[in-house]
This record gives C-alpha cells, sequence and structure tokens, in this order.
C-alpha cells in the first residue's frame, strides 16, 4: 500500500504501511472485545517497512535519484 504522504507530493516515506497499523489495531480491538485486559496484550511491531520515493517530485526539486535507491525502493510513483 503506498505512503500516503508521498502519494500527496512528499518526496520519500520509509516505514510501516498504514494498512498494516490498521490491522494491528483491528487485532488488539478484537481481543479487548473478546475480555482481555488491555495491559496484559503484547506490544506488537509491523514486520513490514516500505520505501516509497516519488520520482514527480525530484524531478521538481532537480534532484536526481541514484538507480542504487531506485532499486531498494518497494514503489516508485511516476
Amino acid at each position: 500500500m503506498m505512503c500516503l504522504t508521498v502519494e500527496a507530493g512528499g518526496l520519500i516515506s520509509y516505514g510501516a504501511p498504514t494498512s498494516d497499523a490498521y490491522r494491528l489495531a483491528g487485532n488488539y480491538a478484537g481481543r479487548i472485545l473478546k475480555g482481555e485486559k488491555p495491559a496484559d496484550l503484547p506490544v506488537q511491531q509491523t514486520v513490514k517497512i516500505e520505501l516509497v520515493i516519488n520520482l514527480q517530485t525530484a524531478k521538481i526539486l532537480g534532484l536526481a535519484i541514484p538507480p542504487t535507491l531506485l532499486a531498494l525502493a518497494d514503489e516508485a510513483i511516476e
């Protein structure tokens, strides 16, 4: 899933996908609704980290994105 800040014109985003945060929140809510105490729930982190680059913004700013960085990117917006 694409990062919203990069989609809105940001240059680069590196972090957990928004969909993973929603999924984890849903898991927590489901466990609490089933009767578990929030204090007993473990802290969870997303496993996937995405690198998203907006090439249009880079072009407007006059930046050249190195090919090695583009190869590492999960998604590049043209």
